[in-house]
């Protein structure tokens, strides 16, 4: 008999080696094939193991968690639970805190300054932005690139992109703070937070549950409209410095 399971809490294939690794190691499962993409577990079993037995295996591996989205005839359910977890909340509350300090600390440094303005407000902003996520990225490049594999649209069809990306948002985070060659920066932020966007509004638009990378492996936030957000607000920023600058 074949089961799907859905699973949360991988990242990056190395999850999915351990995940599978401690399912295989139940007498009854004859072969286990477990997806990123998708993340979830096609099980086929001699006899049917209980999801308690599931859950305890798969919970070896590490911080994941297995439940089941078809019943005993192979019908799906109707409807998965998109109920968010205390831990995933938690991460939200994290990511708000990094946008709140990183325009808090720009603020400051406008109301100090001579001239403040708008513009320079947001391209400092930005310059925050991608210093900050870029720095959480490079702290486990390899994960990053795995996990972003998962849902980005060219990162799906070339890893490399994955392993180059943290270093985009480093250079464009480091043109935008010296203001070097400001209009083509914006233009270049514009054309890879647009690209980043798409995966994010089709992995929505499909209800995929997937771990956002937008902040590496450090901090596990679930892929939702908080990402698109961030894409979507530093997309509109730098179409309104194109237009303005």
């Amino acid at each position: 008999m074949t089961h799907t399971y859905s699973i949360t809490g991988m990242t990056c294939m190395s999850c999915v080696a351990k995940v599978k690794s401690e399912l295989l190691k139940l007498g009854d499962v004859a072969s286990a094939d477990v997806q990123l993409q998708s993340p979830q577990a096609t099980i086929v079993m001699n006899k049917h193991i209980p999801i308690t037995v599931l859950k305890q295996a798969v919970a070896k591996a590490g911080n994941y968690s297995i439940d089941e989205t078809s019943d005993h005839s192979g019908m799906s359910k109707d409807k998965i639970s998109m109920t968010e977890t205390p831990e995933e909340q938690g991460s939200y509350l994290s990511i708000f805190l990094i946008f709140g300090y990183i325009a808090g600390v720009v603020t400051i440094i406008q109301v100090s300054s001579d001239t403040p303005d708008l513009m320079t407000w947001m391209r400092y902003f930005m310059a925050g932005f991608f210093l900050v996520f870029s720095f959480f990225k490079l702290m486990n490049i390899k994960g990053f690139a795995e996990g972003y594999s998962s849902y980005d649209i060219v990162a799906k069809r070339f890893l490399v992109w994955g392993f180059i990306y943290p270093f985009v948002e480093l250079v464009l985070g480091i043109l935008l703070l010296t203001g070097f060659e400001t209009k083509g920066t914006t233009i270049a932020t514009f054309l890879v937070m647009g690209v980043s966007s798409v995966g994010v509004i089709q992995s929505l638009l499909k209800k995929q549950k997937f771990q956002c990378a937008c902040l590496g492996t450090i901090i596990k936030l679930p892929l939702s409209k908080v990402t698109l957000f961030e894409d979507l607000l530093m997309v509109t920023m730098s179409l309104v410095m194109i237009v303005i600058i």
